[in-house]
């Protein structure tokens, strides 16, 4: 797992992270699923040893699975380490939100406990970030909470050594480690419930006797477990309606099990999300949706189906699974968020700049163009009405995808201005700010860009794009202006920008230029982009030097 280009995550990392998650939730048993945990840590967090310390029910930890080393492996698995001695390795050393980090300078004091331990050797740091063969770092895994509450009990404690890159994990690493330990948690916890649930399937088969035994023991499963469960009709009118809850998908939701009964989930489910419901398979689908709570607000979960079939007349029942994955949510929005803006602004990025433009922009054909190319390639004659629509010929659904486009139009260039809305582009360069990162700092340079950025999102429309493109240049997209409209845009800029600025305890003034250009459909976003550029400079070049900043 790569920490030197935080905030930037290279995103074949975290295509890599979520398959070894995915690979966790699918496993099929409860020790496939404990050595998918581990070997998850190696391949996908970048760990050269990974140990899955599971919790037995005489409270004491055992090695479940271990990843990186077959002789390790060999020698440690199935030993057992107290809860007496976990529980002093839990409560020293440093505290990385959940996770537990004890330096080698205070571990040795754990070397003679009955712990199983291994590792892995290397020579001593030379830096002061690097990581030292005798440290250790742990990842506790819990019980998942409810709506993202207080965590349950221990289930076990990921134990993992030297990270590849020999570097003391950053703050990205840290948080992605303790992220697969919530999910680690909640997939060993679903295994186990999957387990219990199949063995309870397995007893309904049996003769009466074993029918009510099992009975019992699927209703101890069902009402006890830590994810929301529902029971729900199959087929018929009724057909997907909710007839049992447990007590974890109430609180979770927020309703009560009476109140439960009258609903279906297509009932719940939010309205962007009801496509996602409805292409979900009755047997063994499974998707990711938004549930709503009593309160109006939606939820995160994830959703999956299992057939409770009846021995006499088929399928009869819906067992339903519902995963609280709110939290995880939030951090995948997190992780995006951080990979399409600015650091130090929390502006769009370059990136998501040009996303946005490209998403306003089409390379739409000419008529004559694409009329010429039909004819040869159907021998008809292509008929457009009045309009320019309506293609009369057998290749017409080639042309068809145009007709459905809101096409990006530029205002007339000429002197007059006709009135013509259009998509601006303005493109802003701080002039004089190179003096202030010399004179006083990057600290206080970085001040600046934050306040110009603060001041440049205070004076835009809701709707409107504000991005920094790097250094001290940012971008403005502002639809539906007209020429004198984006004049305008752009004086009201300035002038908030050439206001003194606050910076490490002293007031500092820059000015800005900038260049309007006008996105149209034809052009890509770069083009748009070097067009406004050019226009800054020209604009710069023609004021003198000493009215290009304020001072």
């Amino acid at each position: 797992m790569e920490t030197e280009s935080e905030p930037y995550v290279r995103l074949a990392t975290l295509r890599q992270l979520h398959q070894v998650m995915a690979d966790m939730n699918t496993a099929r048993s409860l020790a496939d699923t404990l050595q998918t945990v581990a070997d998850g840590v190696v391949t996908g967090l970048g760990y050269e040893l990974a140990c899955v310390n599971l919790v037995r029910p005489d409270g004491d930890l055992v090695v479940a699975a271990f990843a990186g080393n077959p002789a390790a492996e060999a020698l440690i698995t199935g030993r057992v380490g107290s809860r007496e001695s976990w529980e002093r390795r839990l409560n020293m050393g440093e505290h990385w939100g959940d996770l537990v980090f004890i330096p080698h300078t205070e571990g040795w004091i754990l070397d003679d406990d009955d712990v199983p331990q291994w590792y892995t050797d290397g020579p001593a740091p030379r830096f002061e970030d690097e990581w030292h063969p005798a440290d250790r770092l742990f990842a506790p895994m819990y019980t998942p909470g409810v709506q993202g509450g207080a965590c349950g009990e221990l289930i076990g404690v990921l134990s993992v050594d030297r990270p590849r890159n020999g570097r003391l994990p950053g703050a990205w690493g840290r948080e992605a480690l303790q992220m697969y330990a919530f999910q680690a948690a909640i997939a060993i916890s679903n295994a186990r419930l999957r387990a219990n649930m199949q063995r309870a399937l397995v007893r309904l088969e049996r003769d009466q006797q074993a029918l009510r035994a099992s009975e019992e023991s699927f209703r101890q499963a069902f009402e006890y477990a830590p994810s929301g469960m529902a029971i729900a009709e199959m087929g018929g009118d009724q057909h997907g309606r909710i007839l049992r809850t447990n007590d974890a998908l109430c609180r979770l939701l927020g309703r009560p099990a009476s109140a439960m009964r009258r609903y279906s989930f297509s009932d719940l489910v939010h309205p962007e999300d009801i496509g996602t419901l409805l292409r979900t398979s009755a047997e063994g689908g499974r998707a990711e949706l938004r549930l709503g709570r009593r309160d109006g607000t939606y939820v995160w979960v994830s959703l999956r189906n299992s057939v409770v079939a009846d021995a006499a007349d088929g399928p009869r029942f819906l067992l339903t699974h519902v995963e609280d994955i709110e939290e995880r949510k939030r951090r995948e929005l997190q992780l995006a968020h951080r990979a399409s803006h600015d650091s130090l602004t929390g502006l769009p990025n370059s990136a998501e700049l040009r996303s946005r433009l490209s998403a306003r922009l089409c390379r739409r054909p000419s008529h004559a163009g694409a009329l010429e190319s039909m004819d040869a390639a159907y021998g008809h004659p292509a008929v457009f009405d009045a309009n320019g629509h309506g293609f009369d010929f057998p290749g017409a659904a080639v042309l068809e995808g145009y007709d459905h486009h809101v096409h990006t139009v530029s205002p007339d260039e000429a002197e007059r201005d006709d009135g013509t809305k259009g998509l601006a582009v303005l493109f802003c360069d701080l002039d004089g700010f190179k003096s202030i990162n010399d004179r006083f700092g990057h600290n206080a340079g970085d001040a600046v860009l934050i306040e110009v950025a603060r001041r440049l999102s205070r004076q835009v429309r809701d709707g409107d794009t504000v991005a920094r493109l790097g250094g001290d240049e940012f971008v403005i997209l502002a639809d539906g202006l007209g020429r004198a409209d984006a004049q305008d845009l752009a004086v009201r800029l300035r002038n908030e920008i050439i206001q003194p600025i606050r910076a490490e305890g002293r007031a500092v003034r820059v000015g800005a230029s900038f260049g309007i250009g006008w996105a149209h459909c034809g052009m890509t976003a770069d083009e748009v982009l070097k067009s406004a550029d050019e226009r800054m400079y020209v604009e710069k070049r023609s004021r003198p030097k000493q009215h290009r900043r304020a001072g």
